[in-house]
Parts: C-alpha cells; structure tokens; sequence
C-alpha cells in the first residue's frame, strides 16, 4: 500500500463510524459481503451495497443516485467518471482482474476445454447484456476470437447483469452461461457444475477498477472501504474466489 493510501487509511479508519453506499458490479456480490463483514467488524463503519451491471450504474451516477464507492466491473467507467468531474480524482485503482468462464450447472455440461460451444445443439446459452456488462462484452469477445459468434447468437438469452445470467443457468433456464469465475468458485474451488475457464487472451482483460465518487468525497468511510480493498485482508478473500491482481 502506497504513502498515501495508508495516510488515508489510517484518518478513516480512526474517524467516526460511518455508512457508505456502494454501487457493486455483480460479479463481485459474493467476496463484497465477505470483506464487508470483516471491514465492519475492524473499522466500525457500515457498507450499504447494491448490485447490478456497471453500465446501469453509471446511468443512475449520471442522473444523480448518491452512491459514494462504486466497484466496477472494468475500468474504463471509473475514468470516464474521473473525467466527467463525476469522482474524485486520484481516488480510482485496481482492486481485482477477473476471468469469464463458461459454465454448466450439471457435471459434464462442460468439458475443459469448451469444446461443447462447437458442437451442434440448441440449447440456450447464457449472457450477460454486453452493452451494459463487461463479462457480457468479453463473451461476445471471446467467441467472435473462437468464429463462434454467428453459429451462437441465435442461442443466446441475455441477462441484465451477470448476477441474472448466473441465475438463468443455476436454475436450468440455459444448460450453459458465461459467468464470472468469481461466481462459481469458493476457497480456489469450482463449487459445483462444471466449467471452462476462457483463457485470458481470447478478450479484453477484465481489469476492475474501484473509485470514490463525488458523494463520497467527505465520508470517511468510503475512504477507509478504499483502502481496505487494497490490504491483504480483503485481498485474501479476492483470490479465493478466482480473482488475480
């Protein structure tokens, strides 16, 4: 953690207990609940998060919704925030690189080497709107790399966000989805199904950068949040669910 970093982990963290809201990209629900508890336990300060597609929240940014942290699910809406006088400059950094995996919730729906997207079927496959989520746009990417998009496309039944399209597959609306590696992996595990992790050149990284916003300019806890994602602690829980630096 750099000077400043920890300069300014070190005021928030003494200030009064706060709450600071966060706007979260689904993909991260899970390992934010986590470090949100143990955050909460350490500072004192409170986190009120909601989830949903960056590109939904940088919508409701723009038209005024008081989040004060938002956690993306790249980085190129955090600068573009920076830029539009919407974020605090300096405050925006990397917190976790993400992986796109494709993804069945019954064993042997997938093979290791996803070979299944090139066999003749017609079941649905999952996807997260690419105009709205990253992991939908590396998707798009990444079959489009493999020739696969036309063949594909007319499969396709589209999530709002990431956290939808997981949710299509869990529960057997689409044999097949591609999810955030975040989402079906627990302590270094796929926990159930069966998954193709997309090798990381096949798309554009999925860097996802956090940022202070303009309403939380003042709050001490969303400095002290900051902060935090970038010590080990939370960076434990990062790794755990499939997330690399």
């Amino acid at each position: 953690m750099g000077m400043v970093w920890a300069l300014l982990a070190g005021w928030a963290m003494g200030a009064q207990a706060a709450e600071v809201t966060v706007a979260v990209a689904a993909n991260f629900a899970a390992p934010l609940q986590k470090i949100a508890a143990q955050f909460e336990r350490d500072s004192g300060h409170k986190v009120v998060a909601a989830y949903g597609a960056t590109g939904a929240f940088y919508a409701q940014i723009r038209n005024g919704a008081p989040f004060q942290v938002l956690l993306s699910a790249d980085d190129e809406t955090p600068a573009r925030l920076e830029r539009e006088g919407l974020a605090m400059a300096g405050s925006r950094f990397t917190y976790a690189t993400g992986r796109l995996v494709l993804w069945g919730a019954q064993q042997g729906a997938v093979d290791p080497g996803g070979k299944v997207l090139e066999a003749a079927g017609s079941g649905r496959i999952a996807i997260a709107n690419p105009r709205l989520a990253p992991y939908g746009a590396a998707a798009v990417e990444a079959m489009t790399q493999l020739g696969l998009l036309d063949k594909l496309a007319p499969r396709f039944v589209q999530g709002e966000n990431i956290g939808q399209t997981f949710q299509f597959v869990s529960t057997g609306n689409a044999p097949l989805g591609f999810v955030a590696l975040s989402q079906v992996m627990v302590d270094g595990r796929i926990s159930k199904g069966s998954a193709w992790i997309v090798p990381a050149h096949l798309h554009t990284p999925l860097r996802q950068d956090a940022v202070i916003l303009n309403a939380g300019r003042n709050n001490p806890a969303a400095a002290a949040l900051a902060a935090y994602l970038r010590g080990d602690t939370a960076r434990a829980i990062i790794r755990s669910y499939g997330y690399e630096f």
